[in-house]
C-alpha cells in the first residue's frame, strides 16, 4: 500500500494480522494527522479496528501502529516507548519521512495504488 504526503509517496508493507486487514479494507483513506511529542503524527480512524496490543519496546522511524482501537500513528523518529500498540505495518524506506510530515498537522492519504 501507499502513504502520500503532499507530493511524497512512501510504500508501506502491512503485517499479517486482523487490524492490518481491517485497515486495508478502509482504503483509500485520508486522515488529518496531528503532531505529538516531536516523533509522531496521529489521526483518528472512522471505525475501530481489532487490537492485538503489545509493548514494542523500541519504536522505529517508519512504523505504522494503532494506539487503542481507532488511532493510527506514523512514527518519524526511533525511540524507546512504554506504551502498547497494535502493529499495522512499516514504511519500506522512511528516508525523508520527517521532512515530508513537517512540524505541524498534515493531511495523509493511505491508498492501495
Amino acid at each position: 500500500m501507499w502513504m502520500t504526503i503532499g507530493e511524497r509517496r512512501f510504500a508501506i508493507t502491512l503485517v499479517d494480522n486482523e487490524a492490518a486487514r481491517e485497515f486495508a479494507a478502509m482504503l483509500p483513506l485520508t486522515l488529518d494527522m496531528e503532531e505529538l511529542n516531536g516523533n509522531e503524527k496521529h489521526g483518528e480512524l472512522p471505525n475501530a479496528l481489532s487490537t492485538e496490543a503489545s509493548w514494542p519496546g523500541t519504536i522505529h522511524n517508519g512504523d505504522l501502529l494503532l494506539w487503542g482501537a481507532r488511532t493510527a500513528v506514523v512514527f518519524y523518529q526511533t525511540f524507546a516507548s512504554p506504551y502498547s500498540y497494535t502493529r499495522l505495518g512499516r514504511l519500506e524506506d522512511p528516508a525523508g519521512l520527517a521532512q515530508a510530515l513537517g512540524q505541524h498537522s498534515v493531511r495523509v492519504v493511505f491508498s492501495k495504488k
